[in-house]
């Protein structure tokens, strides 16, 4: 099958439309076609890492492995500082349920603790893996400061955004428009720091 694919074809080792989106868009310009393991029918790999870096590492040599092709994989996700750095890597099953419920959950959680205790920060990172036997894939970590709110507001983005507040922007991450958010959010610096590191290849 690689051989009927655009040269700088690259598989994204996850099944989130909102990132395959977001890093598609700003990969492009590097004539980049990214897409995503599903159309591949990568099967589901054990996240059983114990930091962002380990589970990134896990999912994009899977990925690359499966496919025969680059791969990345992104793991992300938000930290906490009430819950001591809660959900973290487990951001996205934190409830099991999807993003509803983790943000329920989140709120629960928290309770009524007060704002100036409500400190937190996406973090996001970035692999990217030439091959599956890869010694040396591109590692790229970026963080994004803000607080949880204590009810959701606004609809744009996905996962926390609805409940992450970011204090330079006055509003939540859900309420900023795309373009803005692609360009400040913790996904968009990684993403940044890859692109420049894929230029220089």
């Amino acid at each position: 099958m690689a051989e009927t694919l655009p040269k700088e074809t690259v598989i994204l080792a996850s099944g989130n439309a909102g990132k395959l989106r977001e890093l598609g868009q700003v990969l492009a310009p590097l004539g980049v076609v990214l897409l995503p393991q599903a159309q591949f029918d990568v099967p589901e790999v054990e996240e059983n890492g114990l930091s962002f870096v380990e589970n990134a590492i896990i999912k994009a040599r899977a990925a690359a492995q499966h496919c025969d092709l680059p791969a990345i994989a992104d793991d992300s996700g938000l930290e906490v500082d009430y819950l001591n750095g809660a959900p973290g890597i487990y951001s996205a099953r934190y409830s099991g349920a999807g993003d509803e419920a983790n943000n329920a959950r989140l709120l629960e959680e928290l309770g009524n603790t007060p704002e100036v205790q409500r400190g937190a920060r996406f973090q996001c990172v970035l692999v990217y893996m030439r091959h599956a036997l890869d010694p040396t894939p591109l590692v790229c970590q970026a963080s994004w400061n803000g607080y949880i709110l204590f009810e959701p507001a606004g609809k744009n983005g996905f996962g926390y955004d609805p409940l992450f507040f970011v204090p330079d922007q006055n509003c939540s991450s859900a309420q900023l428009p795309t373009e803005l958010k692609n360009r400040i959010s913790h996904r968009a610096k990684a993403s940044a720091l890859l692109f420049e590191a894929l230029r220089k290849r």
